[in-house]
């Protein structure tokens, strides 16, 4: 049902609508989108991806461009724009891409990818975002370590009306490692926003001394106001 969906109700309207010439690039752009679900990237890094896949493939990054265009107004992906969260501006490239349904997204890689749960945790949480109704962007934050500059990423910056919660997506935390690792771009905000680490272990929330709060997948999909802790 959903592959059928992928071809009548996607693909074939959006190169019917579109007048695309060549549906198989349309169809290989998804899937690299779909493979890489939470990765940052651009028309020019899908580019050079085409051809390291296919050596003959002469896909333009502005053909790309419009192709991501095409697939945003169909309403199959959609863009989190990268925000400097100190500088208070938006970083117009890279940007990342999610997939407004999981399935659609599993059936253009033939259902073989399913079982990256770390890719598909983001995705959900970025769904579940937006279905109550935060705009979502990717942060950045800039710190400094020794004489050079460093980028922390922030996964979500969601923001709704005046309220703001900065959260990171972390299928597990088992080590007092990952916890720095990712605690350490939240650590480096400098507002008082609340700060939100989801993890995919059935964990009961919890407040670290330093207000980041812990909480599982669970309690957020399934409490309403799991956001308001």
């Amino acid at each position: 049902y959903l592959k059928m969906q992928k071809e009548n109700v996607y693909i074939n309207d959006i190169v019917e609508r579109n007048n695309i010439q060549n549906k198989e690039e349309l169809e290989m752009l998804v899937q690299i989108i779909a493979s890489d679900i939470g990765c940052l990237t651009n028309p020019l890094k899908l580019s050079n991806n085409f051809k390291e896949r296919d050596k003959l493939s002469a896909i333009t990054d502005k053909t790309i461009y419009n192709y991501l265009g095409y697939l945003q107004n169909a309403f199959m992906i959609e863009k989190a724009r990268r925000f400097d969260v100190r500088g208070k501006k938006f970083i117009e490239t890279p940007q990342k891409y999610y997939f407004t349904d999981m399935g659609i997204r599993n059936s253009f890689l033939d259902f073989r990818q399913s079982e990256e749960i770390s890719h598909i945790m983001e995705n959900v949480i970025y769904l579940e975002l937006r279905k109550r109704g935060y705009n979502v962007d990717v942060g950045s934050v800039e710190i400094r370590e020794g004489n050079s500059k460093k980028q922390l990423e922030i996964d979500f910056v969601a923001n709704k009306g005046n309220n703001k919660i900065y959260i990171q997506s972390a299928l597990e935390m088992k080590t007092s490692e990952k916890v720095q690792q990712e605690q350490k771009s939240l650590l480096n905000v400098n507002d008082f926003f609340k700060r939100i680490i989801i993890v995919g272990d059935n964990i009961k929330k919890s407040r670290y001394e330093n207000g980041i709060i812990l909480m599982s997948i669970y309690d957020f999909l399934l409490e309403p106001n799991s956001l308001e802790y």
